[in-house]
This record gives structure tokens, sequence and C-alpha cells, in this order.
């Protein structure tokens, strides 16, 4: 939020030109500058090419549409568009003003006086012409047209109603808005909100266009008749994300629980209040109206119709049955399932599980599109063979893809000397959910008695190479006893003639030396204040050993590729 005492503007001076005292309509009609006096203003910066810009328009738009009858609210878009034809396009759907996009020199002055590093940028005036908030877009992010006049003053009493509802929380103050206090079927019928007070019912946060909502939805079905058959208390309401009309009356057409109406204002307010981070997502509401747990889905998916009915002594009773399953576990409870019992080579022969009983097995969760996967790929490459140099029979690992298609899968398998599963094999979805698969590359290490040693062998391959075999804690105790080993001898602090400040010797997990590029682990010479990192080698003058790997390509729909791993978006 902005000091209004420090920014104070005249809107005449801000806006106009010696040449111009217009904004324009996207229909070319000019407005008046002094048309604006007393109104509220929103100086938007935007651009055509810009896709966050391109979602968050549509917002704005609904919030100045919902203000526009008050007639004290105006938008100003300040382009940052590469040219005309762009900048007419984007504006054409805009339903505010403009600076006319030949006028370069006032859309540099706004954008330099309004400090604008990133784009959509919203600056908020009151109409006095002071500064009332320089991060708009989060406030009609977060609460749309009720923001108004999106004061301090404003955005505290909004959270001060928001404390209050959660401490008062009901079922009724989560799903009835001002204009609708039903839920809808999938036959269109109106079901009024009062029909399900005093069940337990599981807001659905989903999206028809994920495939892991799909996945998940189809679960979720069994579960919901099975408990429907038992006779429980128990409902489910989609929280549409969706932007298409027909593919969500096509899903809704399919489940048999209810739904709130697509594109209705409640759900961007669920999704704040709940603090969605990931769909699909499948909040609990108890029969008293209050939340009992913020996400079962992968209770659900692992555990079924036994996960209800979701209760903190439930979650306790399932994280019992869980350590139990996993002290019993094998190689074959992991990797078997009905007939797929096997894994391939890349010439296509079938390999049965059993040939790899007693060995270290490595599943390795990656695919051709990720960066940080065909990075990685060389590192564990040398690592296998160095591993099987010492024992053949030590060591195997097992490639489980997230490629798109079967081309990708087989040109990335070629480069691998080891086992994968079948591209579109159903383990695999199996698999990510047992690991809690959120990002690639992943590498889970199986011991040779079948039980997990460890979710992390990835940075373990990254940190200590072939040496981190066979990747139980012991073994990395004693590495990392070596290591202090060889730094008693190092100095403590250096200086460097690449850095002002003084270097202090540093434990760091990964990082890349500020000197030569290269990556490092363990060791560095660091620079917290300007998070500068140099190699011991290069510090001490030392010849040091590179072996750090960077590549860009597109990432996967669906995907973020951040530095060194590739999460769901």
């Amino acid at each position: 939020m902005a000091d209004s005492s420090v920014h104070h503007h005249d809107v005449h001076s801000l806006l106009s030109s010696p040449q111009r005292d217009f904004l324009l309509r996207n229909n070319t009609d000019q407005v008046k500058i002094d048309s604006l006096k007393g109104k509220k203003l929103g100086f938007y910066f935007s651009a055509s090419w810009c896709g966050p810009c391109q979602r968050f328009t549509p917002t704005l738009a609904e919030v100045y549409n919902d203000l526009s009858p008050n007639g004290d609210f105006e938008v100003v878009f300040v382009s940052a568009d590469k040219d005309d034809e762009a900048f007419n396009s984007y504006f054409s759907k805009m339903p505010w003003l403009a600076i006319p996009f030949s006028d370069t020199e006032t859309r540099k002055r706004l954008n330099e006086l309004f400090h604008v590093h990133g784009i959509p940028h919203l600056a908020l005036l009151d109409e006095t012409g002071n500064v009332v908030a320089e991060d708009g877009v989060r406030i009609i992010r977060d609460y749309g047209a009720e923001g108004y006049p999106f004061t301090l003053k404003r955005v505290q009493e909004l959270k001060d109603q928001e404390e209050e509802a959660k401490r008062n929380q009901s079922l009724r103050s989560l799903l009835v808005s001002r204009s609708r206090d039903f839920v809808i079927s999938s036959d269109g019928n109106k079901i009024p909100i009062s029909e399900l007070e005093g069940k337990t019912v599981g807001l659905y946060f989903f999206a028809s266009s994920y495939r892991s909502c799909a996945l998940f939805t189809q679960q979720l079905k069994e579960v919901y008749q099975k408990l429907k058959t038992k006779g429980e208390s128990f409902e489910v309401v989609f929280i549409p994300l969706d932007d298409d009309e027909e593919s969500f009356k096509e899903e809704l057409e399919t489940v048999p629980w209810l739904s709130l109406p697509l594109k209705d204002k409640t759900c961007p307010k669920l999704i704040q209040y709940f603090e969605l981070s990931k769909i699909p997502t499948l909040v609990i509401i108890g029969p008293d109206g209050k939340t009992l747990h913020h996400d079962v889905s992968e209770a659900i998916e692992e555990h079924g119709v036994d996960a209800y009915p979701f209760t903190p002594e439930k979650f306790v009773e399932l994280d019992e049955i869980a350590k139990a399953k996993e002290a019993t576990q094998t190689l074959e409870s992991v990797l078997v399932s009905g007939d797929q019992d096997f894994v391939i080579k890349n010439d296509g022969e079938k390999i049965p599980l059993s040939k790899l009983t007693g060995k270290t097995v490595l599943l390795y969760f990656s695919a051709h599109w990720c960066p940080p996967c065909r990075a990685f790929l060389p590192k564990l490459t040398d690592a296998y063979h160095k591993i099987k140099a010492q024992d053949n029979d030590a060591l195997e690992v097992v490639f489980i893809s997230s490629d798109r298609d079967q081309n990708s899968f087989d040109e990335f398998f070629t480069e691998m000397p080891w086992l994968a599963l079948p591209f579109g094999d159903s383990r695999k979805e199996f698999l990510s959910r047992k690991f809690k698969v959120s990002g690639i590359p992943m590498l889970v290490a199986i011991g040779p008695s079948g039980r997990t040693v460890t979710k992390e062998a990835r940075d373990l391959i990254g940190l200590y190479g072939a040496d981190a075999y066979p990747f139980t804690e012991e073994r990395i105790k004693e590495i990392e006893a070596k290591n202090d080993e060889i730094a008693k001898g190092w100095p403590e602090k250096v200086t460097h003639e690449t850095h002002e400040h003084e270097l202090v010797l540093s434990r760091r997990k990964n990082y890349y030396c500020d000197d030569c590029n290269e990556e490092g682990h363990n060791w560095s010479y660091f620079c917290e204040e300007c998070d500068f990192d140099l190699h011991p080698n290069c510090a001490l003058g030392d010849k040091g050993s590179k072996d750090g790997v960077k590549e860009e390509e597109k990432p996967k729909d669906g995907w973020v590729c951040d530095g060194d791993v590739c999460t769901k978006a």
C-alpha cells in the first residue's frame, strides 16, 4: 500500500502533453482529461504480449464494469506494447481509457514515476490525486469490486471481515452470496444450500482441462457412490475453475454431485479463503460448518473410502496404517500391479521384476521436455556406470516418464543405459502418488530389502555422485565427516579480487560459483549480503573440477521449470 501523504499528483499534468489534452476510448473517441476531475483513477500498465496481463485484464474489466454505474472511477491504460497494431488489438478488449500509443514520452514518464518494474501493474489514486495503492493488481485479485475505494482502511476492513468470517464459519458463509443461496445439480436444478447443512461436505476445486483432476474425479466418484450406498451423510460441491462453459457442462453431467455455477464470484473468494495452492483439492467441511481438513485428495488417492469421515482421529489411524505398510514394503508391492510385473530395456525386451529383487533400485521420475532432467541425466549416468563397475549386480535404475508422447519417451530412453516402465504404464500414477512427486527430476532409492531408503537420491547424486551409494543415512554421515576433515585446513574467511566483501567459509548444498560459473557443492566461500559464492578451489587458487550442465527447452504444458526443478503449475 502507498503513503498518500508522500505520493500526490496533479492528474492533468500526469496525463496531458503540450500537444494533447485528451485520452482515447477504443472506438477512437476523445475524452477530455479535465472530465476526470474528482474521480478515483487506476493507472493500468499492461501489454498484449504479457501472459499475466492477458489473464488479469478480464478480472479488472469485471471490476470496472461493476463500479461504472457509480461514475466516480476510471482506468487509464498505459501500454507497453511493441507497435500500434498490437496496442489497438489489445485496447479493443478494454472498456476504459488509454494514453495514445503515439505519446511515447508520456508513457515512459509514467513508467518512471510509478516505478513500474513489471507488468501487470496497477497504481490507484483517490479523487485528490493521492496514491492510495501501488499494488492494485493484488487488491483487485484478492477483493474485486468489494475492495473499492481501494484504500488502506478499506483493505484492512476486508481483512478483519475475513478473520471474523473464519471465526464464525458456516456452510452458508462459505457458499451463499448476495444473489445466490443455492448450488446446481447435474441436470441444472437449483438445490438450496440449506439442504446441505448438517452434512459432511467436500468442496472440490477442479478444472476439467487438468488430467490430474480427471483422474481424481474418477476416484472420488467411487468413494462418493460407496458412501451413498452406506447411507452416509456426505455431499460434494464442485468449485469450478474452468473458463469454457461447454467443458464445464459436459463434466457436470458425468458426476453425481453438485456445483457452484461456473464463474460464480464465490469461486475466487474460496480460492483465497482456503489459500489454494494446487488442483485437485478437496476441502472437507464438517457437519458443524467448520473446516475438518484443507485437502484430502491425497488421502482419497491412497486410501479410498477408508479415509472417511476425514477427521483428525481418522488421519492418525491412516498414518499408523501407512507406517505399517512401509515397514513391510517390498519391491513387488511398489512395482507390481496385476499382470504388470515387468520393466523394459530400451530395445523393448521385458525384464521380470524378480530380476531386480535384492538390488538397490532407483526410481527415476523424469521427462525429455524438462531442462533440469536433461541436465541431471549425465550426472546420473556417470554415477550409474561407476557403481556398476564396482558391483554389476548392486544397482538398477527404472525410468518413470512424464513425457508427452511415445516418440519423446523413446528418444529420451535411448540415452539411458538402464530400464524403464513402458510409456503410459498405469503404475506411473500410483508411484507418483505414493512418493508425492510434485517436481522432476526426482530420484527415489529403494533398498535391497524393498523398503524406501530416501526420496532425496537426486540431491545425493548431485552432491556426492557415485560415492552416495547405497544412499543410506549412515553412508551420507560418512561422506559429510570426510568433507569436514577436508575443510579443516581451509581459512574461515578470505578476500578475493572478484568481490568487495569478505567471504566466509559456509556449507552450501548446491550453488554456481560466481567466478568460474561452474556448479559447486558442500562448501563455498560465501557473502550472504550479496548472495555471492566462490568455489573453494577458486577462492584458494587451486584447480577445480567442473561438472555444471545447463540447457534450455520449453517445459511441458501444466509445468513450470525454475532453476534445477520442474514443478506442476
